[in-house]
């Protein structure tokens, strides 16, 4: 395979399509819920879709730089082995591969808000503009730099604001010009089905992470807490996401659609109980990802078919 391709990691990126197409699949319904919808915009939906591309794109190759740098990832790293770790690409091409990507997220991103502001730059699109460069520096900041939040245990927090609240409630008001606060319940859902990823991530490199004094939340929990943390992560996702359903033209029906990605984190949250090593976190950590993004495949059909 392409080192860059690699390096791309193309495998988180259906985490991070997810909260778009929760956000989406919302203001879809709340627009109509048909394909001639009263204000949703299909070039915004796919513009708004690539924008994470290039920002998911953009944390990864950071990432891989920032860990490498720092002495992160070596050989006692359980993960996959990465790009510059494995000597396939240097430090400084990644860091240009960091320049462009960030050069191409601003773009896209400056394209996606003229498009859905209707070309005006008002207070609205410098408070997104404002934002999409937060997004861009929380993508390099995760790992880069001496003031690394992911090192100090505060990589949960950023990945809940950006991949929950940002993602899913910046998609929808992107597309519905307004912000209800029901929206902010299914933004927490996903927003806790993020941290979970991480989390697991967390987990099985606990002791390399710990060694290297990279002081995740993990590693200040410690493994057994953890655990619980990552329980409770789901309790509250379940917990907010059917609130909003039971006060609009939802009914209780739909939640069955989601069934199948319940049941899936039910077998999961049992598993993870019942790991003793790190490595065996490994598995679980695709599981959740793709489960994440079934379930916001699954809300769109509770759109299509309420």
């Amino acid at each position: 395979m392409n080192p860059w391709i690699k390096a791309f990691r193309l495998r988180t990126l259906p985490l991070s399509f997810s909260n778009i197409l929760l956000g989406s699949a919302i203001a879809f319904a709340n627009s109509g819920g048909d394909f001639i919808a009263l204000f949703f915009s299909w070039k915004i939906f796919v513009l708004t879709l690539i924008t994470t591309l290039l920002l998911q794109i953009l944390s990864n190759l950071a990432n891989d730089y920032g860990d490498s740098k720092k002495g992160a990832d070596n050989e006692n790293r359980i993960g996959p082995e990465r790009a510059v770790q494995s000597g396939a690409i240097s430090l400084k091409a990644m860091k240009n591969a960091i320049i462009v990507f960030s050069a191409l997220s601003l773009i896209a991103g400056l394209s996606l808000l003229y498009l859905a502001f209707y070309g005006q730059i008002n207070w609205k699109f410098i408070a997104f503009f404002l934002l999409g460069i937060a997004s861009i520096a929380a993508a390099i900041k995760y790992t880069v730099g001496k003031g690394a939040y992911g090192y100090s245990g505060l990589g949960d927090l950023f990945v809940f604001i950006f991949f929950g609240i940002v993602g899913v409630a910046g998609s929808y008001y992107l597309q519905a010009h307004m912000l209800p606060w029901q929206i902010f319940m299914p933004a927490i859902t996903m927003g806790c089905f993020s941290v979970a990823v991480l989390n697991l991530n967390n987990m099985r490199d606990q002791v390399n992470d710990k060694a290297v004094v990279k002081n995740t939340l993990v590693v200040k929990l410690g493994f057994r807490n953890a655990k619980i943390y990552h329980g409770l992560l789901f309790v509250i996702a379940y917990a907010a996401f059917p609130i909003p359903l039971l006060i609009t033209e939802f009914s209780i029906l739909n939640l069955l659609l989601i069934l199948p990605v319940g049941l899936i984190h039910a077998l999961h949250l049992w598993r993870v109980y019942k790991v003793c090593k790190p490595v065996e976190f490994d598995p679980e950590l695709k599981k959740v990802a793709l489960s994440a993004f079934l379930f916001s495949l699954l809300v769109w059909a509770m759109v299509i078919f309420r």
